[in-house]
């Protein structure tokens, strides 16, 4: 039996992998993010990430695609109670920035796509340091209390203002972050150790990591002298031309052959293990890229085997 892990201080209880909807309407098409999709809930996964920009960068696209399809897969499958729903603001085209109107406009319109009447947790998706804490908190718990919005979260932003945020919340009894959407993997660990780390674990907020395989290169297809197709092949492949890049390869290597397990789950496992992390992001274009996202469920690392990724990747 899966075990599914509180999220943060809320009622929320999630799968330890969240599925990353970034390619939903971008490298994979209706019927390939529909696969996916049914293949993740087969397996017990009920906790999707989406934003509402996803995917404004493909040339055609406007923003809005992926939550589009998710709406539509909700709509069709009739799973709208069995899946948690978390999608971002602040950088849609049409609705960009933090501002107390930006905020509930692009909240109505992330609800119209979805198809639905509320969303389960909303993260702001970059911080607006344009516009005060207190209008950005007060806007968010305006959502709660419509019942727009179940849990309020934060990403892509500095430990003061996330500091400052909580403290204007907990002051006011306003809705508070429940979690913090960081830039954390094996390979870039200073963009949330230190400061932000330690503000989210003294306020009880759970870590929900983006770029949990470093688009890709802790799955180990990336190697000297192989090419990869794929959308994000040239970021990730910078790793290879890193010392520790190179090192966390050769640990991973080790602990997947010990373990019989593939080499992204055991990236995935080491991150799950994480002080505060719930539930590491992971993206899947296709259903043959799922079974080693969803095997992090039942793979538990040793403490040396810990130990092990944690030295490579210093």
């Amino acid at each position: 039996m899966t075990t599914y892990r509180t999220l943060g201080s809320s009622g929320l209880q999630v799968f330890p992998l969240a599925l990353g909807g970034n390619v939903f309407g971008w490298t994979a098409d209706e019927a390939a993010s529909f696969a996916v999709l049914d293949a993740y809930t087969a397996a017990g996964g009920n906790f999707v990430d989406t934003a509402d920009v996803y995917s404004a960068w493909v040339p055609g696209n406007e923003g809005g695609e992926s939550e589009t399809l998710i709406g539509k897969w909700l709509a069709s499958r009739g799973r709208r109670d069995d899946v948690l729903v978390a999608t971002k603001v602040g950088s849609h085209p049409a609705y960009k920035g933090l501002s107390a109107q930006t905020v509930k406009k692009a909240a109505e319109a992330s609800l119209r796509r979805l198809g639905t009447d509320h969303i389960d947790l909303y993260y702001t998706h970059f911080d607006d340091e344009s516009v005060p804490v207190e209008e950005i908190i007060t806007a968010l718990d305006d959502l709660v209390k419509a019942g727009w919005v179940r849990e309020i979260a934060a990403s892509n932003i500095g430990p003061e203002r996330l500091k400052a945020s909580l403290d204007f919340s907990e002051r006011e009894g306003l809705a508070r972050y429940v979690a913090l959407q960081p830039h954390y993997n094996l390979v870039s660990r200073d963009t949330y150790e230190g400061a932000l780390l330690d503000t989210a674990a003294d306020a009880g907020l759970a870590a929900v990591p983006y770029y949990a395989l470093a688009s890709g290169f802790l799955t180990g297809k990336y190697r000297p002298g192989t090419e990869v197709e794929s959308a994000r092949a040239g970021g990730a492949a910078t790793h290879l031309e890193s010392e520790r890049g190179r090192k966390v390869l050769a640990a991973l290597d080790k602990v997947a052959e010990e373990r019989n397990a593939e080499i992204a789950t055991v990236a995935l496992a080491w991150l799950a293990a994480r002080p505060t992390v719930a539930a590491p992001i992971a993206s899947a274009r296709t259903v043959e890229q799922l079974p080693a996202l969803l095997a992090v469920a039942d793979l538990e690392l040793t403490e040396s085997q810990l130990a092990e990724l944690t030295e490579a990747s210093a």
